[in-house]
Parts: C-alpha cells; structure tokens; sequence
C-alpha cells in the first residue's frame, strides 16, 4: 500500500483504518488500469476487445480482502478487477492483454482467459456462468483435503440463465462445499435489462437449494466486506455454500466497442451511478466524514498507483511477443 498517514480516531482501530485505505488503493488501481486498458484499445495498440470492470470495484476488493492468498478465485469474461483484487501484478496484466511473452498465459490467454495460480486465481472465463463448476471442484478439492480454503465464485446476473450455475449450487449444498458464488447483478445482460431476461428474485434461486443467500450494496466496500467476512468464516467451519447478490452497474459498455448505448440504457442513468454512487467516492467520502482521512491522503495514493500503473504499461509495451515456435507450448484442450 502507498504510504500514507491518518487521522487518530477513537472510534476506528488503527488495523481498520489502514485496511479501508488499503482497499481504496485497491479499487482505484483497478480503475486506473481499466481506464488505460481503453486508452489501449482506442490507440489501437491492444489486439482484440476487453470488458472493463469500472464501476464495479467494491465487490471485487470487498471480497478479496477477505480471504487469504491460498483461497481460490474464478473469475469471468469481465475479470480484470477480481485477478488484481487477489493479488495480480498490473504488468503481467498489462502484458497478457498486449499478447506478450511476460503476461500470465505467455499472451495466450488475452483478457478474459487470465489466470495467476501463486495468488489462488484458478482462471477468468469468457464462457458466462462457465467458472462455476470449477469454483464448486476447487472446494470439493479443499474439504476432501482438510485444507481450509474457500473458493470464491464471481459471476454476473446473466449467469442466472446457465443450468451449469444451478447444478454447481445443488452439488454444493448436497456435499456442504466451501464455495461462495458472487453474483454481480450490474443490471444489464450485454444490451438487454435483466427485466426482461431474468424471472422472479435472483436470491430466491439460490434459496430454493437451501444456500445460505444475502443482498448487499455493491457500491459499498465496507458492506461488501463486512458480509463476506461473516460468508467466508462460515464456508471454513464446515456450514456450507452461500450466495451473494450484489446490486452494482458497470459505468461502460457491455466490452470497449460498445460506445453508443442509449439505444439500449439511457445517459441519464449512467450519470446518475456515476455522481450518486460510485464506490470510490463513496468510500473516501465516509472516510472523511467521520475524521479518519482528508484529501491530501486520497490524492498521495492516485499518484502513487497512477505511476505504477503509467510503468507497468511501458514494461508491457516494450515487452517481446511470445516466440512462433512456442505457438502449442502452455495451451490446453
């Protein structure tokens, strides 16, 4: 974490100010390298497309501040933010993106295949609902081997329509896995309001298997945390799955190229989450409010990871393709 210093407050332990900073820095490394990753899609110096997470920031770091290195991760199509929040280097990120030999899959994996198994990150999936079973096996795996970890799944709402997730969730409760699904309900299934894709209560399917189901503001970091915190304790003392519902919106479109969308969501909206609800001011504000930072610590902490970010660019830039003869080395069918 950038070094930073805050005010005393008697309400506040010391550990639970430096951690709220902490996952501030988090959620605004994860914008920061989501906001160049457009820059280097519209110069056209990155092949493909990428689905970007900004606007969405607290779930990831509210969740993986609650577990530990060896937990296991899966992520999805928009995962950028969940590979960071476990603990990814942003110039292995940056050079995955960019097909370079130093990123994570030797540049084979692009955007949304990226996986870091040193920090638990098991692999995102651009199969929608896809990392279910594989979140589900890595907690089978962890209570046959007695070895504590908690698998967390993260997914969007669209997620809700794939018979995998289902079949996931009632092996899960049958066996008493240590899994956590996360659903991101960022109210849009690509172009189409989830309204018209998604029958009755999202947290009612998981309810109807007998998982353990809460509802929190995924705007929030500190209710995020909060929850997960109770969620992830419960799934190590052997209580079983539980599912996760988080109310967030995604302030870009379904993936880069998507730049006209008030054909399908009007500009009102979109302004309206960013200036009433964005996580990062949300939680700088309360911060502030209540006298344990002020705004020379916030501004410390954009330079410092703005740097880093501006660095791990350059690295990935400048950084050599993988070579042709490698083309089948690392890849699996």
């Amino acid at each position: 974490m950038a070094q930073v210093k805050a005010k005393k407050s008697e309400s506040t332990s010391n550990i639970d100010r430096e951690q709220l900073l902490h996952m501030y820095e988090q959620m605004f490394k994860i914008r920061a390298f989501e906001e160049q990753v457009n820059e280097l899609y519209q110069s056209a110096k990155m092949p493909g497309l990428a689905h970007l997470y900004i606007g969405e920031e607290a779930i990831a770091v509210g969740m993986c501040e609650a577990l530990t290195k060896e937990d296991y991760i899966t992520s999805t199509h928009r995962g950028h933010g969940h590979c960071l929040a476990k603990g990814a280097s942003i110039d292995k990120m940056f050079a995955e993106l960019l097909g370079k030999d130093a990123g994570y899959c030797h540049g084979k994996g692009g955007s949304m295949h990226i996986a870091d198994q040193d920090t638990g990150n098991l692999g995102a999936n651009a199969i929608v609902g896809g990392s279910s079973a594989i979140a589900t096996g890595a907690a089978f795996s962890s209570k046959r081997l007695g070895n504590g970890r908690v698998a967390v799944c993260f997914f969007g709402e669209g997620a809700l329509g794939q018979g995998l997730v289902y079949e996931s969730m009632n092996m899960a409760q049958l066996w008493k896995l240590p899994v956590i699904y996360v659903c991101e309900n960022n109210l849009y299934n690509e172009y189409t309001h989830h309204s018209e894709s998604t029958a009755g209560s999202m947290k009612a399917r998981a309810e109807a298997f007998g998982i353990m189901a809460v509802e929190v503001d995924g705007q929030n970091v500190r209710e995020v945390h909060e929850t997960a915190i109770k969620l992830v304790e419960r799934a190590r003392k052997g209580e079983g799955p539980a599912f996760m519902l988080c109310n967030t919106y995604r302030y870009h479109g379904h993936h880069v190229g998507d730049i006209a969308r008030e054909y399908y969501r009007p500009k009102e909206e979109e302004l309206k989450w960013k200036n009433d609800n964005d996580p990062l001011k949300n939680l700088s504000s309360w911060l502030t409010e209540n006298g344990l930072a002020d705004a020379g610590i916030f501004e410390q902490i954009e330079s410092a990871v703005s740097k880093e970010v501006e660095e791990a660019v350059t690295f990935a830039l400048n950084a050599p393709f993988p070579a042709p003869e490698e083309v089948t080395k690392h890849v699996y069918a």
